[in-house]
């Protein structure tokens, strides 16, 4: 069977990286890394998110949103990977996704419009959230909204205050929430918080696809035009097979993700082990592949100075999220083996 992209899906995709690539390329994702003291939510990249229907992609066109399912969040996802670009895009849409499968009509009509159109920030997390502190929330501190666990059920919280934390990772903002008791979301049944986690869990799997990709695409053109002895050092037997099973790697890393996302669509039976699959596959082929990227640039490739350390440090903190490569890889045998 083939099973690709349609048409609609690659225009959107060559639409965000034509964006990111005209508009707010490393040099600018350099600037939200080195301004330590900001908020990492830039406004003219919220502003595109908005108006190009990235936040709006899964709410339903009722709630002005259009309408569209996991495989289209997906391709937003991965370009916002291969970018290395900062914002709370993610949990954004991943609110809007609870608030749609688990809100009520009354919590959906407030908060999808506002989400789907930018005038709104949401964040997300399947951390418990009793009232207190919460830590280590992205963009908790610019969050109009946040949807978090509370027990056997999802809760939505108007967060009351917010104290930023650190983190290695330039390209994302953590903080500490304040949380009160919160709204239950009605519909958020064992089954539902499945769905959602697994949502969850595809769009960091493809997050670390495109950062895979880029991380590798970047490394290949490099060894191409770097020169040792007379010759290109990609032509170097050790290199050259080496970048060729990364390439491997990420494809099969890609793939999967794509998939994963139809299967959570579509509901199918095996959606959980085609979840499984993307995650463990992105998450060691993001790192494998950007951990190359630093090793093949040479001594440059350790530099401040050098993009690569952004690939890296984002590839390392999302391949942990929802599971990493060993979690899943012990999922896949208790879904197709046993416990």
């Amino acid at each position: 069977m083939f099973f690709a992209l349609d048409s609609d899906q690659r225009e959107f995709d060559a639409a965000v990286r034509s964006y990111l690539a005209e508009r707010f390329d490393l040099d600018a994702v350099r600037g939200v890394v080195e301004d330590v003291s900001g908020d990492g939510h830039p406004a003219s990249l919220w502003k595109a998110a908005a108006e190009q229907g990235w936040l709006a992609v899964t709410v339903p066109e009722e709630h002005d949103g259009l309408g569209l399912g996991l495989v289209d969040a997906q391709v937003i996802a991965r370009a916002l990977g291969a970018g290395v670009a900062p914002g709370p895009w993610r949990g954004t849409v991943l609110a809007a996704e609870a608030i749609r499968l688990a809100g009520s009509p009354e919590q959906q009509a407030a908060w999808l419009p506002r989400l789907s159109t930018g005038a709104a920030v949401g964040a997300f997390t399947l951390r418990g959230a009793a009232p207190g502190t919460l830590t280590t929330v992205e963009y908790g501190a610019v969050a109009t909204v946040l949807v978090a666990r509370s027990g056997d059920g999802l809760v939505l919280v108007e967060p009351s205050s917010a104290t930023p934390q650190g983190s290695y990772d330039g390209t994302t903002r953590l903080a500490s929430v304040e949380v009160g008791a919160g709204e239950a979301l009605p519909g958020a049944t064992p089954a539902v918080i499945a769905d959602v986690a697994a949502r969850a869990t595809v769009l960091v799997a493809a997050d670390l696809a495109g950062i895979a990709r880029e991380a590798i695409t970047r490394t290949v053109a490099y060894d191409r035009e770097r020169q040792q002895f007379g010759v290109p050092i990609g032509s170097f037997q050790a290199i050259k097979h080496a970048l060729a099973d990364l390439h491997v790697a990420v494809t099969l890393a890609e793939h999967a993700v794509l998939y994963a996302a139809h299967a959570v669509d579509a509901g199918l039976d095996g959606a959980d082990l085609a979840v499984a699959v993307a995650k463990a596959k992105a998450s060691d082929a993001a790192f494998d592949a950007t951990a190359a990227m630093i090793q093949y640039h040479g001594g440059i490739g350790y530099t401040w100075e050098h993009e690569a350390h952004f690939f890296y440090k984002r590839a390392k903190r999302l391949a942990g999220q929802y599971g990493d490569g060993d979690a899943h890889r012990a999922r896949i045998a208790e879904l197709t083996i046993g416990p």
